[in-house]
């Protein structure tokens, strides 16, 4: 009876989930009590779940998943960019800094030219050949006075405007910093709640018999092999016959080479990895460094057309760009699933393909 309710609780918990996902994206279906079926289970050994309850729970801990990994792109994205403007702060407090001792040293002078006038009455060494009898003497000189100047004022003037210029930026940067900095602190918060939520899933998941586990795993599968089956079939690689070129070889020979390892959230490797982490470093191997996350690799990468596509490719998936793959060629990706996945390979097909881009375009 205790297992029963037990059962009740776990689903009621998916429910719990479901209304919790993050604001401005459709809430799932909410997953229903469950309803045992006895028959899908060896005999003495009724089962808490029928597959269709068991693919409901699928579903949501899917969905719960690809939610948290658009979540932590967005939150590392926000911390690199904070990371980058942070750096150029530095670089212009630097910047005013060397601003400051050039017009010091410039007074310095100034000061030294005033003591020199003063210790020769008051006139500066062209002023005095200014007065020479000699009228070249007199032309040089004025020429000189007039050159210096020109020269020190013209100086000062660029160096003060420097030395304003300097500190507008630092004050923009600083200013674009906090914002940065503020946002980072809001996709942190947002990924810590959604690490909760995760939690839960992942107990929910715990909590299942062995064989129904099993059998969830088993659903997962299916799923993918139906969608890439559906892939296969509509034709959408008929004729991809690219080959790969050198740093598409090299990046797959990285990525490949890191089967078997755990995916991690914010995970570069060497020993687990998430999802454009993996990919993100493999090009790294290949010399060609990429933006770190699936979104920013759609957004800023070159796109292609499935058709030309070729080992080395990126294949990014779902409306909001929230997961990325590497084209392996033969209508295979090798990817870093989710957590409690580790990096394999999968069906190229057996996700929603959002499109396809080239690093090394």
């Amino acid at each position: 009876m205790n297992r029963r309710h037990c059962a009740t609780a776990a689903i009621t918990l998916v429910c719990a989930l479901a209304l919790l996902t993050s604001t401005g994206q459709a809430m799932a279906a909410p997953v229903p009590e469950p309803s045992p079926s006895p028959s899908s289970s060896p005999a003495g050994s009724p089962s808490r779940y029928s597959n269709a309850d068991l693919e409901k729970v699928r579903e949501q801990i899917d969905t719960l998943y690809r939610k948290a990994g658009a979540a932590t792109d967005a939150y590392n994205l926000a911390e690199e960019q904070t990371k980058k403007q942070s750096g150029e702060i530095v670089k212009l407090a630097k910047a005013i800094v060397d601003g400051q001792a050039r017009i010091a040293a410039l007074k310095d002078r100034a000061g030294a030219q005033a003591r020199e006038q003063y210790r020769n009455g008051g006139l500066p060494p062209g002023a005095q050949l200014a007065l020479s009898n000699d009228p070249k003497l007199f032309l040089d000189g004025l020429n000189k006075v007039r050159q210096s100047q020109h020269a020190s004022k013209s100086l000062l003037t660029d160096l003060n405007q420097t030395q304003e210029d300097l500190e507008t930026y630092t004050q923009d940067a600083s200013a674009n910093w906090e914002k940065l900095e503020t946002n980072r602190v809001k996709q942190a918060k947002a990924k810590k709640k959604i690490n909760a939520r995760i939690k839960a899933a992942e107990k929910l998941e715990s909590q299942l018999e062995e064989k129904e586990r099993d059998r969830l795993r088993q659903l997962e599968r299916d799923a993918a092999d139906r969608a890439q089956t559906a892939w296969l079939s509509s034709g959408a690689i008929k004729d991809v016959s690219g080959e790969a070129s050198e740093g598409g070889a090299a990046a797959v020979a990285f990525a490949t080479a890191q089967i078997g390892k755990p995916y991690v959230w914010g995970a570069e490797g060497p020993g687990s990895y998430d999802c454009s982490g993996l990919t993100s470093q493999a090009w790294l191997a290949a010399k060609r460094p990429i933006p770190r996350t699936s979104q920013e690799q759609w957004r800023l990468l070159p796109r292609i057309d499935i058709q030309d596509m070729r080992p080395g490719d990126l294949i990014i998936y779902h409306a909001d760009a929230s997961h990325v793959g590497m084209y392996v060629g033969d209508g295979t990706i090798v990817h870093a699933p989710r957590p409690g996945r580790n990096v394999t390979l999968a069906g190229a097909g057996s996700m929603k393909i959002l499109g396809v881009v080239r690093p090394d375009k």
